[in-house]
């Protein structure tokens, strides 16, 4: 099989992580796509971070009816920061025989140089880079491969930021995940 691992705070989770993850299956011609929230991210600011339960939980709303997306706890069960070199190394060992293809937006290219095991870490994954709006492709080493995907121009921050000033969100995220965060009175 071939499977990407879709990465990331998921703080919350938005339409533009769900089209990224779909584009990039149908691109690559993915078996299916894992959707990993960390529980600590360890190069972000963490005082805006919804419960990691919380994000999990609009994480399976969001993907669900999608039967080529599935989400994995491993992080989270984990618990404390999470570094990518130890979520690869359990993914190995659940698919041993399996292409297994590490998903990330250009965003995070700025630090990569500081990720832990970096050189481990492409030795068990296909390390896939995704276009994202505001955060072009430059200097991309050549471990990298790129994939541009449709401009979406949403991101969490936006998302948080407009739930906090009382502003509309909907058709940012999912119904069921602008429910979810009404219902449990998220980011206010």
């Amino acid at each position: 099989m071939r499977i990407g691992i879709l990465g990331g705070t998921f703080n919350p989770i938005h339409l533009g992580h769900l089209i990224l993850a779909e584009e990039i299956r149908e691109k690559l011609a993915l078996d299916k796509v894992i959707f990993v929230p960390a529980y600590l991210p360890p190069h972000k600011d963490n005082t805006e971070i919804a419960a990691a339960d919380a994000r999990l939980g609009m994480v399976k709303l969001a993907i669900a009816g999608n039967p080529c997306f599935c989400v994995s706890d491993i992080e989270i069960k984990r618990s404390g920061r999470s570094f990518t070199i130890d979520t690869v190394k359990e993914f190995r060992r659940a698919y041993p025989g399996d292409e297994l293809y590490f998903i990330t937006g250009s965003d995070l290219l700025k630090y990569l140089e500081e990720w832990k095991d970096l050189e481990e870490i492409l030795k068990i994954v296909k390390f896939i880079v995704a276009t994202r709006p505001g955060f072009p492709l430059e200097d991309i080493p050549t471990y990298i491969s790129t994939i541009a995907i449709r401009a979406v121009d949403i991101s969490a921050f936006e998302i948080r930021s407009r739930i906090k000033n009382s502003r509309s969100f909907r058709y940012l995220v999912p119904e069921a995940v602008f429910k979810y965060i009404g219902k449990k009175k998220l980011y206010i």
